[in-house]
């Protein structure tokens, strides 16, 4: 497979023309990156307000030596954004930063520096840190990895991903090559369903790299900052992203799982969520309407339990 970069930035984004300057400037500071070949691709997964004229005004004063280019995916969703993204790179590696994540000045070097020592090395998470406008509710930290944040100290070490144990997407470099040798061109989780959101779309495409034997690392030099408003930490927000992840449980685990392992999958991601639920229930039976972070947890563990039965239904509609 021929590059013509090595390295690309991109930028799944909706409605950002107020949070994208600050990422843009981000990326204009980069350090260590002279001896590079990089760019910086936007992919507008259908705003409605002036991102596209906003990236244009960039495009007059940006780096010489770097491309800054505008494509729109009008499918909406966050996994066709990515799916976009990853067709139009020109690099062998590609970078996916929000346009609420904001990396260090040495987050392209030290990505591109771990990816060169680890070949086998599919895709890539690093730290995310959380730049709060308000105060987290007590106990958040019990909860903060659904928001993105991930702070899991300062040795390299290879994700669990037999477990779901993944970064997310917000910050996350992928191989090129691995994506297009291992990730379907249809997503099986694309963020909403008619009325539902469901969540794992940036899970989905780690696993089925897994599955054909790369690897998927954590590089603690890699450094961002997910910039958090007050809206992501109020209660309706919480508990849709709750049942959100719990509702693509199931379908994620069945990506790694031979089909006659289905049925004891099955069983054991409602049985043993039930558990948890009857567990959970009890120890925080008096303060399940008081305490957000115990609601958000019960929240997940439920949806986690009907999810086989989303995908079951699944299934059969679309057959």
């Amino acid at each position: 497979m021929n590059f013509n970069k090595q390295f690309t930035i991109a930028i799944p984004t909706f409605n950002s023309a107020q949070r994208l300057p600050l990422l843009l400037e981000k990326l204009k500071a980069q350090t260590a990156v002279d001896d590079l070949t990089w760019e910086v691709v936007v992919v507008d997964n259908n705003s409605s307000d002036n991102t596209a004229e906003m990236v244009r005004q960039y495009q007059e004063n940006w780096l010489d030596a770097v491309p800054l280019r505008y494509i729109l995916e009008t499918q909406q969703g966050a996994a066709f954004a990515r799916l976009k993204a990853v067709q139009e790179a020109d690099g062998e590696l590609i970078g996916f930063l929000d346009d609420d994540n904001l990396p260090d000045n040495n987050w392209i070097a030290n990505a591109f520096a771990f990816c060169q020592k680890l070949p086998k090395a599919g895709a890539v998470g690093g730290q995310i840190h959380a730049n709060f406008e308000v105060q987290p509710p007590e106990g958040f930290d019990r909860i903060k990895q659904f928001l993105a944040i991930r702070e899991h100290g300062s040795i390299p070490y290879q994700f669990d991903a037999y477990n779901l144990r993944l970064p997310p997407a917000a910050s996350l470099v992928v191989r090129k090559q691995a994506w297009m040798e291992s990730v379907p061109a249809q997503p099986a989780l694309s963020g909403k369903l008619p009325g539902i959101l469901i969540q794992g779309d940036d899970y989905e495409p780690l696993l089925y790299m897994y599955k054909s034997g790369w690897e998927i690392w954590y590089n603690p030099d890699m450094v961002t900052y997910h910039q958090i408003p007050h809206w992501r930490l109020e209660k309706d927000y919480l508990l849709k992203i709750a049942r959100g992840c719990g509702l693509a449980t199931y379908t994620l685990r069945t990506i790694n799982a031979q089909p006659q392992e289905t049925p004891i999958l099955f069983a054991r991601t409602f049985l043993g969520n039930l558990r948890r639920i009857l567990a959970h229930a009890i120890q925080y039976r008096t303060q399940l309407k008081m305490d957000l972070i115990a609601r958000f947890q019960f929240e997940f563990f439920f949806a986690s339990m009907l999810s086989p039965f989303l995908a079951l239904n699944r299934r059969f509609k679309f057959k």
